[in-house]
């Protein structure tokens, strides 16, 4: 009788983190910055028909980086039970910290018991009746979940874009700085990225129930001709 094969798994983890990371960092970055009116999410997105930018519910939105297929699934997942919360209780049950913690704990049974785990990172943003009930919450491909105030940053580069991101943000921003701060950081100095290759949405406070909104190109270019 063969001796079984046996792996650490300590190691075993960490072949599973070294890949999902590696797979994440391949794909393209995006940012999340709270405004005086909300949140602004800016993804560099080259692709016309794919989105990484979602409206989840009335003052939800979701982002992924890493495989569309992968976090498409978990978009449509968390807009079921989103729905079905409200529907069995009430639309004002519905909020970013219990979807944050479903996703989570999805990705850390995925991360733990599958061979492949799911190379993503995912954002939940809510933005609140006033500002104070703004909500952030960065999870990772292993289910850690990471509160965020201000800011966020998901994707490839992560480091060096929150570094600039850092260094730009204030409190107290309008929408159009917002905009031009987050292409700023994505790009940083050696290169441009045109209106084209990016997608922008924004959670706005005082926009009625659905507070989801997608900026066009049109828009893009004007806020960056502005700055």
């Amino acid at each position: 009788m063969t001796t079984p094969f046996y792996v650490a798994p300590e190691q075993v983890m960490k072949d599973r983190a070294d890949y999902a990371r590696k797979g994440i960092a391949r794909g393209r970055a995006l940012v999340a910055i709270r405004y005086t009116e909300g949140i602004a999410i800016i993804a560099e997105n080259p692709s016309e028909t794919l989105r990484k930018v979602s409206e989840i519910y009335d003052r939800i939105a979701f982002a992924g980086v890493g495989k569309y297929n992968e976090f498409d699934q978990l978009r449509v997942a968390g807009i079921r039970a989103a729905d079905l919360k409200g529907y069995q209780y009430s639309r004002d049950d519905v909020d970013a910290r219990t979807l944050a913690n479903q996703y989570a704990q999805i990705l850390g049974n995925i991360f733990t018991h599958e061979m492949k785990p799911m190379e993503v990172e995912i954002l939940v943003a809510e933005v609140g009746l006033e500002a104070d009930g703004d909500q952030m919450f960065h999870i990772l491909y292993d289910g850690t979940v990471m509160d965020q105030r201000d800011t966020a940053v998901l994707g490839g580069d992560a480091d060096a874009i929150n570094e600039r991101l850092q260094a730009g943000f204030t409190a107290g921003l309008e929408l159009d700085a917002a905009v031009r701060l987050g292409v700023e950081s994505l790009s940083g100095s050696e290169r441009e990225l045109p209106p084209a290759e990016l997608e922008v949405a924004a959670l706005i406070r005082g926009n009625g129930r659905r507070c989801f909104r997608r900026v066009d190109d049109e828009r893009v270019t004007a806020i960056l001709a502005e700055g």
